[in-house]
């Protein structure tokens, strides 16, 4: 029998058990092996990224940058959405301009993205489609310069076209907030698109 240390109880498989041993397992070796590190995060942060990334399961971020804690300040959500007029996003912002200070901050996007896959969908959802027309435009970009996919690999070569542009249009939009015109302009902060390919690790800058 494999072990995939999920715990079952009365034939119920409950992740939430694995989780928790997974933190003891942690506590146990790198929380030890680093404690000055987490007591000084503890008492603080001073990260100098903002990372504006996708919500992808298979995408942890600190560990594909080798970053260590307290470096990135972490925003994610479905397709690595800057939308405009947002106010949660807007929040994030403001907080990592005006009180952390960060110097970069980093739009990534990534292969094999369902929310790209979505853009192309019809779907009864309610409030996805919503929040994917942040993304749209990046679709009428490629396919305006483009044929129709006649192959599985022209659809893959596609979606990866669409993947890349809706970084660049992210970035757009993230300029359109004041909070960051104004720090581009007193040359506070860069902004930089990164996009992670799934299948060998790579992660490769985009603008």
């Amino acid at each position: 029998m494999v072990d995939t240390g999920v715990s079952i109880h009365s034939g119920k498989i409950f992740m939430i058990d694995q989780l928790l041993a997974g933190n003891i397992k942690f506590r146990e070796t790198c929380f030890k092996q680093n404690y000055e590190r987490y007591s000084e995060l503890a008492k603080g942060q001073k990260p100098s990224v903002l990372w504006i990334g996708c919500s992808d399961s298979r995408i942890q971020t600190g560990h594909i940058t080798n970053a260590d804690p307290g470096v990135l300040f972490i925003q994610r959500n479905i397709g690595n959405v800057a939308p405009i007029h947002d106010w949660n996003f807007a929040t994030v912002l403001e907080y990592a301009l005006k009180h952390l200070k960060v110097r970069d901050i980093v739009i990534c996007g990534h292969s094999d993205c369902g929310a790209v896959k979505a853009l192309d969908k019809e779907t009864d959802d309610n409030y996805i489609p919503l929040w994917l027309n942040n993304a749209m435009e990046a679709k009428h970009r490629v396919d305006a310069k483009i044929k129709k996919p006649a192959t599985d690999a022209d659809t893959r070569k596609r979606s990866r076209m669409i993947e890349q542009e809706n970084i660049r249009l992210q970035i757009e939009h993230l300029k359109t907030y004041p909070l960051v015109k104004n720090a581009l302009k007193e040359k506070k902060v860069q902004i930089h698109g990164l996009y992670y390919n799934l299948e060998n690790g790579e992660l490769s800058k985009i603008v």
